[in-house]
This record gives structure tokens, sequence and C-alpha cells, in this order.
């Protein structure tokens, strides 16, 4: 394995998955492991997973959790395949635990808050406010929004989005898009194309026509992504960020 120290913190969150109806797992002592840098997975007590675990024959190997066994999950007539996982051999704080794959499970609740697309970290904060600064938006010199009333979206490790009412943006230019995508702190983003001229510019523009309580203030308004866009705040430009989005799993 990896020297490299694997980073986890114990959950006080009661959290349940339900699929279909049928309760696989039921824990009030899960830990956060962070997988990945951008958010962390739940693993729970073996005891707590009421699903019955068989080996389905794979394996995964991980520099510093070691090499798991993956297994199917079965209660009565229902089996997810290759939806759990155990690191029998891993650092002793995994070795007797079980992570079940996020996307297998159709439902997870946090105490009795349904959670989408990932566990959330405790170390990501979300903070949407209300503002007076004067934000304009331009691509290829054609100018797509105007408002002198943002809600400015700042979230912990992403660059700050500014979310524009409909009536300051000149959605004469936009077109559906079929992309969605789901954020466990703003709720089932929705998409649309621009078209300045000739080109179009794929999946520019987001919104959330409901969002999650934390993130209640963007709902109904819009946001571009700073990365292919140019903004001006209070007549003053400001650099694009590095990031292109949309991404899947950690998107503004």
């Amino acid at each position: 394995m990896s020297n490299e120290e694997l980073r986890l913190l114990a959950n006080p969150k009661w959290i349940r998955g339900v699929h279909d109806g049928v309760t696989l797992v039921d824990s009030r002592d899960s830990l956060l492991v962070w997988e990945n840098r951008y958010y962390p997975a739940w693993y729970f007590p073996a005891a707590d997973v009421i699903a019955d675990l068989t080996e389905s024959g794979a394996t995964e190997q991980s520099e510093n959790r070691g090499i798991g066994t993956v297994y199917d999950l079965t209660v009565g007539s229902l089996t997810l395949p290759s939806a759990a996982i155990r690191y029998h051999d891993g650092p002793d704080e995994i070795a007797d635990r079980v992570r079940i794959n996020f996307d297998a499970v159709s439902s997870w609740f946090e105490e009795d808050v349904e959670v989408f697309r990932h566990p959330r970290s405790p170390f990501v904060r979300v903070d949407a406010l209300a503002s007076s600064r004067t934000v304009r938006v331009s691509i290829d010199g054609v100018e797509l929004a105007k408002s002198s009333r943002p809600t400015i979206l700042f979230e912990t490790g992403h660059p700050t989005r500014y979310y524009l009412p409909k009536s300051d943006v000149r959605t004469e230019l936009f077109e559906p898009s079929d992309s969605e995508t789901a954020c466990p702190y703003k709720g089932w983003a929705n998409y649309w194309n621009v078209r300045v001229g000739e080109v179009t510019h794929e999946d520019l523009v987001w919104g959330y026509r409901t969002a999650l309580p934390e993130s209640r203030l963007v709902a109904g308004l819009v946001s571009f992504y700073n990365e292919r866009v140019d903004i001006e705040i209070d007549g003053e430009q400001i650099d694009r960020p590095d990031r292109i989005g949309p991404i899947t799993n950690a998107f503004g």
C-alpha cells in the first residue's frame, strides 16, 4: 500500500440507503473516507448492512486501502451486483467496514433529508448572498447579461458563481440542452446552449428551478461558466478560472 495517509473522519449523522423501498443499510456509526480529493465516501460497520453480502469474484486495488473484495448486495428478491466493497487487509479503521457504491442505491438519507450525487463533506460551505454589484457577461464581444441584482454563490473549493435574474439576461439567445447535473449542496441543474451568430456555445448556462435549502436563493436564477465567458464586476474585468465545466463530480 502507499505511504500516503488515508484521510478519514467519524460521521455523527444517521445514514440510510434505500433502493426501491428496500432498506439496504441503516447506520449511526459511519466513517467518512476520502477516496478522492473532492468528496468523501461512507464506510459502514458490516453489522449495519442489512443486505446479504456475496462475493462477486472481483477485486479492486487501491494504493492506500489495499486489495478490496467486491460484493453483490441481496435482500429477498433484490440483488445489486458489485455494489459493495470491503478492504479486509486495509488500514485498521476500515478493515471491518463496507463501502456501498452511492450510484448503486436509488435513495440515500442523512437523518431524514435525502442526499444527491455523493456524500456531503463537512468541510464544504455554501453561501448564497444577494448583492448590488453590477455584473456584465459577454462572449466574443456580445453582451449576454447585465444585472445589478446578482446572487453570488461562494462554495468551498469552487470558483465564485454569479446567478442572475432571467429578466436581466438575453434569454432569446438560449437553446434548451438535454444536459442535467446534480449537486448535494444545491440540487438538480438544467442547462442551456447559447447561440451567438453562427456559433453555438454548448451548456454555457445553467440554473436550478428549485434548490436545496442552503442554496435556495439561487432558485430560478441562471449562471454562466466563468471559465468560458468574459465577466465584468462593477466595470472591472475578472480573470477566468482554470477549470472548464460542466464537471460531473464538482460543478458550480
